[in-house]
């Protein structure tokens, strides 16, 4: 009787923790005896795999043995690689040469862009893939989502450093991106304090400022800018320059998420939409550094923690849970229990149904976890709470 087989992707942005969770399916796909395939570079490894090529199959799908990911949990990032690529909305600049003019495509605009999903779906067959596991976030598992519709069989693991899937309490990366911002900004208070000045530093955080909240409650700095709560400048700088004058030290900081924006402002963007309708964000904390400054005559440091914040290896706690959701992810397979996420909530493992990523965004508890007034979190009852306050 032929093995089954496993598919495993990353897609998206990476994380610490991806590497963990791709060994433990592997390791734990084996022990079942079943055949992995892993799928490198996310769902552009499905969209770019040309039937008719063999000689460029490994560079998008290679199966995995034990040896391949032995020592693999011991770095950041994946090993697989990653895109944002969607499969169902191709630019023409994006299409590969041998799906130009063919058939598999299906217009979904006007300009050219054209959805491959039927072509991926045959080379999901051409591979004999019994189960898809995709680990992303809310993009990659939207794709994930289509493709349970369509009667793939698929398992889908969250992950992002800003823990703003929908349907879980944690994603993986969200813990070592925190702990890496609040070291940072402990090292940030050096040259903030010696110079005398008010910092700024700028997280990720697109939709969702938990990122933000969480990393000034942890390293206690005096005002927190999230993405949910739009924020007056001039009251901004008073509370800051207040902070500062209370300091014996002289110097204030603020986190700022990048998603951000001021009262009757617009977040700020740039650059060409991604496959998935996003612009990158970026600038938020520069512009209310040098607002800062021209209000107030103060001098600033700004700091955008950017991709720093998603660099070099998990935290224990990372760890912890991409293992977990790694071993979780193959329970379900063994079970024959497919179209869920696996996920936290209250802090118990579970799962839900893959399409209930697509429903909401998560986004910070405001009413409940954030002074509008101040600027500040503003967590105080945490009784009976699960250890990351959701």
């Amino acid at each position: 009787m032929a093995k089954k087989t496993i598919g495993i992707l990353t897609g998206g942005g990476d994380v610490p923790g991806l590497n963990a969770c791709i060994k433990t399916v592997v390791l734990r796909a084996l022990e079942e005896d079943y055949r992995v395939l892993g799928i490198r570079r996310g769902w552009a490894g499905l969209l770019y795999y040309n039937l008719d090529e063999p000689s460029t199959h490994e560079y998008y799908v290679r199966e995995l043995h034990r040896n391949d990911v032995r020592t693999i949990d011991r770095t950041g990032g994946t090993f697989l690689h990653t895109s944002r690529t969607n499969p169902q909305k191709v630019k023409p600049k994006a299409t590969p040469d041998f799906l130009k003019n063919s058939s598999w495509g299906k217009p979904v605009d006007d300009e050219g862009t054209m959805d491959y999903t039927d072509y991926v779906l045959k080379v999901i067959e051409h591979l004999g893939i019994d189960v898809l596991i995709t680990i992303g976030g809310d993009d990659t598992l939207s794709y994930t989502a289509r493709l349970d519709k369509e009667g793939v069989p698929a398992v889908a693991i969250p992950k992002t450093m800003d823990n703003d899937v929908y349907g879980t309490d944690y994603c993986i990366g969200f813990s070592t991106a925190v702990t890496r911002s609040v070291d940072m900004i402990t090292a940030f208070r050096t040259p903030v304090g010696s110079h005398e000045r008010i910092g700024v530093v700028e997280l990720f955080g697109r939709n969702s400022g938990e990122t933000s909240l969480i990393t000034a409650y942890l390293a206690g700095v005096d005002r927190a800018i999230i993405s949910e709560v739009p924020f007056n400048i001039e009251k901004l700088c008073d509370l800051l320059m207040e902070d500062k004058r209370n300091n014996p030290s002289n110097y204030a900081i603020v986190t700022i998420s990048e998603g951000a924006m001021m009262e009757g402002g617009e977040v700020i963007e740039r650059g060409e939409a991604d496959a998935y309708g996003h612009r990158k964000l970026g600038g938020i904390g520069l512009i209310v550094a040098d607002e800062i400054k021209r209000r107030t005559g103060q001098n600033t440091m700004y700091q955008q923690l950017a991709y720093l914040m998603r660099s070099g290896p998990p935290d224990s706690l990372d760890r912890m849970v991409a293992i977990s959701f790694g071993n979780l992810a193959m329970q379900l397979v063994l079970k024959g229990e497919t179209g869920k996420m696996v996920a936290l909530q209250g802090g118990k493992y579970t799962t839900v149904p893959i399409e209930y990523t697509t429903t909401g965004i998560k986004r910070v508890d405001v009413e409940n976890m954030y002074d509008v007034e101040s600027y500040r979190p503003r967590i105080r009852n945490v009784l009976g709470m699960p250890m990351f306050l959701y």
